[in-house]
């Protein structure tokens, strides 16, 4: 079985360092892992968070991948989406990059600046996004005199990186189908229900 491995996962920086046994360990440990998160459901979001989740807005999250990213559900079920593919780091750099661009005090800059770039842009990164070279060496340079837009082209990068890569696939994801299945069923027992209820009362119902 052919596994997919996403671009900015964290173990292929030095997947040619390892041996065999130990990648086929790695990819069987992914594929194990991966595919329960993926089957897991988003039920949370019809059940449990306030306000809670609609038919309309879940079908909304397919015009536009900004409007997933603005609907607080829709983020939500998006962030758990790429975990269950290993790439959280993308959709955490990019609000990092938000938080920072939100920063009042240009005293707080140099170090919220160092931090994101320690944690998703060096070369000893954690959480190492996939950006190209270029975009890394002038996001550096910025650094040396950080304003609110030091992080714009690296943060578009991975803006279009999502919205074309893991934005496609979480629409076509299992997670994703079973929860607009889910809220199709819930949307149309409410309408029967309150057809019901609207319903004129029988003859033999009438009081004499």
């Amino acid at each position: 079985m052919d596994i997919y491995f996403p671009s900015s996962f964290p173990m292929c920086r030095g997947i040619t360092g390892l041996s065999n046994n130990c990648l086929e360990r790695a990819k069987r440990l992914k594929a194990c892992v991966g595919g329960f998160l993926q089957r897991q459901d988003l039920s949370s979001l019809c059940k449990y968070r306030k306000p809670r989740l609609t038919l309309e807005e879940c079908l909304m999250w397919k015009e536009s991948f900004e409007k997933l990213l603005t609907s607080k559900h829709g983020l939500y079920a998006f962030k758990a989406f790429l975990v269950s593919e290993f790439s959280e780091e993308n959709i955490a750099f990019y609000l990092a990059c938000e938080d920072y661009k939100s920063t009042k005090s240009a005293a707080k800059m140099p170090s919220k600046a160092k931090r994101i770039y320690e944690e998703f842009i060096g070369s000893e990164a954690t959480r190492e996004v996939n950006i190209d070279y270029e975009t890394r060496d002038i996001t550096q340079a910025n650094l040396k005199s950080p304003t609110a837009s030091c992080f714009d082209m690296a943060q578009y990068r991975i803006y279009i990186l999502m919205e074309k890569d893991c934005y496609p696939r979480f629409l076509r994801s299992t997670a994703y189908r079973n929860l607009v299945n889910q809220l199709t069923v819930k949307s149309a027992k409410a309408r029967n229900k309150k057809a019901i209820a609207a319903r004129p009362p029988c003859e033999e119902d009438e009081p004499k």
